[in-house]
């Protein structure tokens, strides 16, 4: 067994399931943010029972966000440390600051919202909740910061002495071209999935609510239509950065196209594929279904524009970085990411994307007029909308990592050189199979812990009849501030 393999594995296990919690996070804390300054507003009590119903599956989601968060920066240690050694100076920066001032910023306002219930002004409580979600934000930026400037690597120089790159101007890093894109495709669908967790469990209490329940109809109901028509407008987003991405990718990193369409021959115009049947290699196709010069346009904003093949630029790279990449995983001086991985993630990204919104739009279209879909397409979509954004973001995350492949860091260095160079096969195997178990029983328990709260349902406010302060009753002034410690 080949240690760079398993680290691999590992690195990728554990990414993907932390990324499962990120965007439902970022998501969920505009939303809440969002249904409590509309009852501030309002002072319509629907909206503040929902901001607590979901404030509460929000933060068990942040919960087990941060405990499998921190797994991730052990692993540049123990694993990469070649890695961390070479890009250390410049890799480190952003996530200091992502730990010293947005984590610090979210835990500490997400802290003052859960306790502060009793204690601050309404006011000041949703502001807890906005900066919380301004924490969020900050997180994002300067992690994808780190993310971009391995795809794209600006504001250093190299020191031969050293042997490490140094960063020169963190202003480049703060605002590399590629972190001007991504940033901003990648928040989009976290709103995207946020509010898809809401459509699902909305639906599904409004279609278990008892038709005589007006106000607890009219509840889900509002938290539906208003989750449904952010899933709408986050997902236009979402394709026109998710477009502009494209080109920047294609400029940067005009392998990852050339991979995303298995595209061996430079073209002009090229065609994109909606389905390819190929030689078990990959190297050929058999049969495919296209769209004539749209991946023309996606690469460079002309039907007519020219997107240049595998064959051409792994010639140019093997002229360039030499003939072999020093990656125990690729041949030697092959320089491209593994096709059928490459090309398949890229569609379902996009498809599960597109599915969401036709079905956020069919809800909107179905509960219409104070409609309740009632057939099992409904039940369908509660249970498959959550999941289609957010299996949309794990693909899309699949896909820009996969596609740098065989780099680390474009251009700079290859994944076989990062690895950290001491540690065993049977070492790195060990940690794979305690990570992947231990995630294993944290999925459990989220997954538990969602559906006990999502059955429960928003709980009522208190009535001027239940105990309460000034009731007369010790205990119940005594427990209140407990009510809504989660």
């Amino acid at each position: 067994m080949d240690p760079t393999d398993i680290a691999r594995w590992q690195f990728a296990i554990t990414t993907v399931y932390h990324f499962l919690f990120v965007p439902i996070t970022i998501g969920l804390s505009a939303i809440v943010a969002g249904y409590e300054i509309t009852w501030l507003r309002t002072r319509d009590e629907r909206w503040l029972r929902l901001t607590k119903f979901f404030g509460r599956l929000f933060l068990i989601n942040f919960a087990l966000g941060v405990v499998t968060g921190i797994v991730q920066e052990f692993q540049f240690g123990m694993n990469w440390s070649d890695y961390s050694r070479f890009v250390g100076d410049i890799f480190g920066a952003p996530l200091a600051v992502e730990g010293l001032l947005a984590f610090f910023l979210e835990s500490t306002f997400l802290g003052l919202w859960i306790f502060g219930w009793d204690r601050l002004s309404p006011r000041l409580h949703a502001a807890t909740m906005v900066l919380t979600h301004v924490g969020t934000l900050f997180s994002a930026y300067f992690i994808l910061a780190a993310n971009s400037w391995m795809q794209h690597p600006v504001g250093f120089a190299y020191n031969p002495e050293t042997g490490r790159a140094e960063m020169n101007d963190f202003a480049a890093v703060l605002l590399n071209k590629v972190q001007l894109v991504t940033f901003p495709h990648v928040v989009l669908s976290a709103y995207m999935t946020g509010a898809a967790f809401v459509v699902g469990v909305s639906l599904w209490q409004l279609r278990r609510t008892r038709e005589d329940a007006a106000e607890e109809r009219r509840l889900y109901r509002g938290a539906l239509r208003s989750a449904a028509a952010l899933v709408l407008v986050a997902g236009l987003g979402v394709a026109i950065t998710g477009d502009l991405q494209g080109k920047v990718m294609t400029e940067v990193q005009p392998m990852k196209m050339a991979a995303a369409e298995g595209l061996y021959e430079t073209q002009s115009p090229a065609d994109f594929s909606i389905l390819t049947l190929g030689t078990l290699d990959g190297s050929r196709e058999t049969f495919a279904v296209k769209v004539p010069g749209l991946l023309s346009y996606l690469a460079t904003g002309s039907s007519q524009g020219e997107v240049r093949g595998i064959d051409d630029l792994r010639a140019e790279y093997r002229s360039t970085y030499g003939s072999d990449p020093g990656a125990a995983y690729y041949s030697p001086g092959d320089y491209t990411p593994v096709i059928p991985l490459t090309y398949w993630t890229f569609r379902i990204m996009i498809g599960l994307g597109l599915a969401a919104a036709a079905v956020a739009g069919w809800v909107l279209w179905a509960t219409r007029a104070g409609r309740v879909p009632r057939t099992r397409l409904g039940l369908g979509a509660a249970i498959a909308l959550p999941l289609l954004p957010l299996l949309a973001n794990s693909a899309g995350w699949i896909f820009t990592e996969i596609g740098r492949q065989p780099w680390a860091v474009f251009g700079l260095m290859t994944v076989d050189h990062a690895v950290s160079p001491g540690v065993s096969a049977f070492e790195v195997l060990t940690s794979l199979i305690v990570l992947t178990a231990v995630y294993g029983v944290l999925a459990v328990v989220e997954v538990r812990l969602l559906l006990t709260y999502i059955r429960r349902g928003a709980d009522p406010l208190p009535t001027p009849e239940d105990d309460g302060p000034g009731s007369g009753s010790p205990l119940a002034d005594a427990d209140r501030p407990l009510a809504v410690a989660y």
